[in-house]
């Protein structure tokens, strides 16, 4: 186990720096420069110079090749220091500690609520195959895999507003201040971010338990007249939590891009909305660094999903 685990985080090493190229060069992929747009915006309050624009590229390092400044941002980052915010002059490894606890919460709650709802009803729907509670199952489950998460939210948004003249608080409730308004603030972003999830588990689950219905051993379990919850719980579920938990460790992604959209709909002041600000006001530094976090936390992700296989079936040996 612990060989594995060294091999694996060695090989963490070769995949970080790649990602960190391609983070590199995607945001000054875009159109629009933060040195013109800074120009355009002191522009305002009076004439800028050449002398004041290579003033700003300077201060911003950006006055050198891109590899001098691909160079010093991973140096940076060898030395626990994602930089300073372009336009705050803010440390952005003091504005992702401001904002982590935010999307973690929010990203929890999503998967959390995305399990509780899907893994029953995929179960319910394998063991009552071609029922009304079959049919009924299938039918959220493509509902949730169709239906996108932003026009849900737009339409939680809206319709209130309209017909009760309500809205969302729009200030953050700190769970240690309250935690009833908290969770009252974070339960709906959480379940519809939670909706595209659980319809991808319940497909899954309910595809996985019908083949595992059929093999011989659990015949040989209704055989011995054990009853359904013992058959399900205890030789069926092994088989089938194993795709389950890839499947969990993938959506992390998904749910990472879904709290970019989620955040900025119910304007909550995670991680995912900081990127989103980054990108429009085209600040490099806070881009990346917030990049490079989704980056380790799915790297890391991923090799605890691959280790959670031995603890969900201890027939798995890590060699």
């Amino acid at each position: 186990m612990r060989s594995y685990i060294f091999r694996r985080i060695l090989l963490m090493i070769p995949t970080v720096l790649f990602v960190t190229v391609i983070i590199f060069t995607t945001i000054r992929l875009i159109p629009g420069n933060v040195v013109d747009i800074m120009v355009a915006d002191y522009g305002t309050f009076g004439m800028v110079t050449l002398q004041d624009k290579q003033a700003i590229e300077h201060a911003m390092g950006m006055d050198v090749p891109i590899t001098v400044q691909y160079t010093r941002w991973v140096d940076q980052i060898f030395h626990g220091n994602l930089g300073t915010a372009l336009w705050q002059h803010i440390p952005v490894v003091d504005e992702i500690g401001a904002r982590w606890s935010v999307t973690f919460e929010l990203g929890l709650l999503a998967i959390i609520l995305a399990q509780i709802l899907s893994i029953p009803i995929g179960i319910y729907s394998a063991l009552r195959p071609n029922t009304w509670s079959d049919y009924l199952g299938r039918t959220f489950a493509i509902l949730c895999i169709a239906v996108p998460s932003f026009w849900i939210a737009t339409l939680v948004i809206v319709y209130p507003a309209l017909w009760w003249h309500y809205m969302p608080p729009l200030t953050l409730i700190k769970f240690s201040a309250d935690p009833i308004g908290n969770l009252k603030m974070f339960i709906i972003p959480a379940l519809i971010l939670a909706m595209g999830m659980g319809g991808f588990t319940t497909r899954l689950t309910r595809t996985m338990m019908l083949e595992v219905m059929r093999q011989d051993y659990i015949r040989t379990a209704w055989a011995k007249g054990l009853k359904e919850r013992v058959v399900v719980v205890r030789h069926a579920m092994k088989n089938v939590l194993i795709p389950i938990v890839t499947i969990i460790g993938q959506q992390v992604s998904m749910l990472l891009a879904g709290t970019v959209i989620i955040e900025t709909i119910f304007n909550l002041p995670g991680i995912g909305l900081l990127t989103l600000n980054a990108v429009s006001s085209r600040d490099y530094v806070t881009f990346e660094g917030c990049l490079f976090l989704y980056a380790i936390v799915l790297v890391v992700i991923n090799l605890i999903t691959d280790l959670a296989y031995g603890l969900v079936d201890p027939r798995i040996h890590y060699n």
